[in-house]
């Protein structure tokens, strides 16, 4: 009897056997308690490269394909704890080394008492790689910095990368089912609309600029790179776009514009000329339009001669040109100041600053110049050094006149400023005397005529007497067109002179003289010459005014002088007649001072001084009552006393008259002695001042040599020997010493 079970059975085997055997995916089949493989199928032998042998009976771990032991036993963990599970963390190894990106779909089943589990392996290298491939390409996407976009052809967006998203603010879910127009609002400039429409019906592709909106409102500029995509049959399915931000280059572009249009203006309207010349071909690059208004060509004539701005500098100036110019290329910037003679014949001051550009060899191939008209800074700077010299010599003359009493000296030195300060050729200076007046020649400089310069001027006989009559300046700036001056026709015969300028002296509102200046030739002064020519006359003003002035005062000190000189003779008889005994003695004394002070050194103002002491060094007797000072015999103690007293009465009596207190220290200190023992104060060596040390000594030996009435004088030799003995005690030694070396010659 036939088993239908056991044939079913046998036929059901038979067939899974055939799809075991036939399966296109790779089949394993193992225990699921100890992992052992039971079987594998022929697509995964093959697809491996191992043999049945090497998978059979061994547990997954082991097979060489899962060289990874523990994953493999995390996977059998897996597979054993699910019934059915898709698992793709285990790749397989394939004998010949190349990895196997497998899937793996399990089942387990009951078979018998044991659980196996079926694992389908499927292949899915080249999906993955496929899928890493897309992978690289959306984040190849995602990682641009540019906007990619894509629509269909509806316009509604299909694609939106994240730059797209930070450029124009929106989120791409925030897309979905909106047209491209109702975002971006595109506005294409007018003059690329049809050539847009022409190249995307002939070549489906588009590239320019536009502006589109951010989601903030605020406009965008954007450089678009447009794709139409079309289907099989030609039919538009849909749009891409990559859009690059260009706000920012606009921004700088519309700068670069208005920067050149500002560069351009100013290189136009610049008052400095720029020029570049190139060397090689000798060609002028450019000149800029400053160019005609400082050398009065326009730039087409340096364009076509680029040595035109060398023709014109002046021949005085065009050595030092030459030679600023050879020492290029030593210099990296060249800057001269020179001449032009530009074509309406007027001559202008030029400063260029020249730059060289060298080649790799040294060689100037390029020069870039800026010229500048400096004609006004030049005249200015010429106009201050003018001022500054005649300040230099107006400070000079005031140190003369301020240092020096002598008129014509005072005179000579201001007309020697004149001629130089002023380009003249002659000058003098006229006084006026008021007794006569008539003018007197004080100096003069310059003058080729040598006459008589004593001579007197009418006033009313020339022009400088005009001057005084009119107080004004008076010029005349041709000669011999002018009414003869009886002057001129007598004193100036052979000097020829062509212009006259003359101007009062007046000092503290008094006409003192007149300052006249000569040239030979035509002369046009400017107002600075005006002004320095009022500036010298008013120096010689005043150094009229102060020698006057310092003659007055001469006269008044030596009247004043004469006043003092009788008031202390007098004082001095007075005396003399009081004091019988000394009579002749203070002119004595005073004659032989005088001689021993200058031995000394002193000057002629200390002398007389030193001369009102030594007459008046007894004043102070006028102090001391007549019983003592005409007491025949010896004074007491008591009288000593008394008579000691006369050198402060002397301090006492001159001290408050102002002019004697430099006169006072032989009347207050002429009995002091060397060694301290005099009166009245006991001053001691050089205490004593040097005057009073001098007197002391003329004063004792006049006294000896002279007789009294209570003795005879003594005799010459006693009186030196007296003198000799006291040096150092009564005496200073040093003036013993000239004092006995003058009594040798006398």
């Amino acid at each position: 009897m036939i088993n239908y079970v056991e044939l079913t059975l046998k036929e059901s085997e038979l067939r899974y056997r055939r799809l075991f055997e036939a399966a296109q995916d790779g089949i394993l089949i193992l225990d699921a308690q100890t992992g052992l493989i039971d079987d594998v199928n022929p697509y995964l032998i093959d697809r491996l490269g191992y043999s049945r042998e090497e998978f059979v009976n061994k547990k997954l771990w082991e097979v060489g394909a899962f060289k990874d032991i523990e994953a493999s036993k995390i996977a059998f963990e897996t597979l054993q704890e699910n019934e059915y599970i898709r698992y793709e963390d285990l790749p397989l190894k394939a004998k010949n080394g190349t990895l196997v990106q497998v899937e793996f779909v399990s089942n387990v089943y009951q078979v018998g008492e044991r659980k196996v589990i079926q694992c389908n392996i499927r292949d899915i290298t080249e999906r993955k790689m496929a899928e890493k491939k897309v992978n690289y390409q959306a984040n190849l996407l995602e990682s641009v910095n540019d906007a990619i976009m894509a629509w269909n052809d509806q316009h509604k967006f299909t694609a939106w990368n994240t730059a797209a998203e930070t450029l124009y603010g929106w989120k791409a879910k925030e897309l979905l089912g909106i047209k491209d127009y109702e975002i971006l609002n595109t506005e294409w400039p007018a003059v690329d609309v049809p050539r847009m429409k022409r190249s995307i019906d002939k070549t489906g592709r588009w590239r320019g600029e536009a502006i589109q909106v951010h989601k903030n409102g605020s406009q965008i500029a954007v450089e678009v790179s447009s794709l139409v995509h079309r289907d099989n049959k030609g039919k538009i399915s849909g749009y891409s776009s990559v859009n690059h931000d260009i706000t920012r280059r606009k921004q700088v572009n519309d700068e670069l514009k208005l920067a050149y249009i500002t560069l351009s203006n100013i290189y136009n309207n610049l008052p400095e000329a720029i020029y570049k010349v190139d060397l090689v071909h000798n060609k002028v690059l450019h000149a800029s339009p400053a160019h005609e208004a400082i050398f009065g060509y326009p730039c087409e004539e340096f364009i076509k001669n680029p040595q035109l701005w060398y023709e014109m500098v002046i021949a005085e100036d065009k050595g030092n040109v030459d030679e600023a110019i050879a020492t290029f290329p030593t210099v990296k910037t060249l800057k001269m100041q020179f001449r032009i003679l530009r074509p309406d014949g007027d001559i202008r001051w030029i400063e260029s600053i020249i730059r060289p550009t060298l080649d790799e060899k040294g060689r100037i191939i390029y020069l870039d110049a800026i010229f500048s008209d400096i004609h006004e800074r030049k005249l200015a700077e010429q106009r201050i050094e003018q001022q500054l010299e005649h300040l230099t010599a107006l400070r000079a003359i005031d140190r003369f006149i301020a240092g020096n009493f002598d008129l014509k000296l005072s005179l000579a030195e201001i007309l020697s400023h004149v001629l130089h300060e002023l380009h003249v050729d002659a000058a003098d200076i006229l006084l006026l005397n008021p007794k006569s007046q008539m003018l007197e020649y004080g100096a003069e400089r310059g003058f080729r005529t040598q006459n008589d310069r004593n001579t007197k001027i009418n006033l009313d006989e020339s022009y400088a007497g005009l001057i005084v009559l009119e107080r004004q300046l008076i010029e005349i700036q041709n000669l011999h067109e002018e009414p003869q001056d009886i002057t001129f026709n007598t004193s100036f015969n052979d000097d020829h002179f062509h212009c006259y300028f003359g101007v009062p002296l007046i000092a503290k509102g008094q006409l003192v003289g007149v300052l006249e200046v000569f040239h030979r030739s035509a002369l046009k002064p400017d107002i600075q010459w005006y002004e320095f020519l009022n500036s010298l006359a008013g120096q010689a003003a005043i150094a009229i005014d102060n020698s006057t002035l310092f003659d007055r005062l001469q006269r008044s000190n030596l009247e004043l002088t004469r006043a003092y000189d009788a008031t202390i003779e007098g004082w001095s008889r007075a005396l003399d007649l009081r004091d019988k005994e000394t009579e002749g003695h203070t002119q004595r004394v005073m004659e032989m001072t005088l001689k021993l002070v200058h031995a000394f050194g002193f000057t002629e103002m200390e002398s007389i001084q030193i001369r009102w002491g030594a007459l008046l060094h007894d004043i102070g007797k006028m102090g001391i009552p007549d019983h003592i000072l005409h007491k025949p015999g010896p004074l007491s103690d008591e009288e000593w006393v008394v008579m000691k007293c006369h050198p402060r009465f002397a301090y006492e009596l001159l001290f408050p008259i102002r002019y004697l207190r430099e006169a006072l220290d032989i009347p207050y200190c002429h009995h002091e002695k060397w060694d301290g023992s005099g009166y009245p104060r006991g001053l001691k060596g050089t205490q004593i001042p040097m005057v009073a040390r001098i007197f002391a000594v003329v004063d004792v030996w006049d006294a000896l040599s002279s007789d009294r009435p209570y003795r005879e004088a003594w005799s010459k030799e006693k009186v030196n020997e007296y003198l000799i003995s006291s040096s150092g005690t009564h005496f200073d030694p040093k003036v013993i010493e000239v004092f006995m070396e003058m009594l040798k010659h006398q």
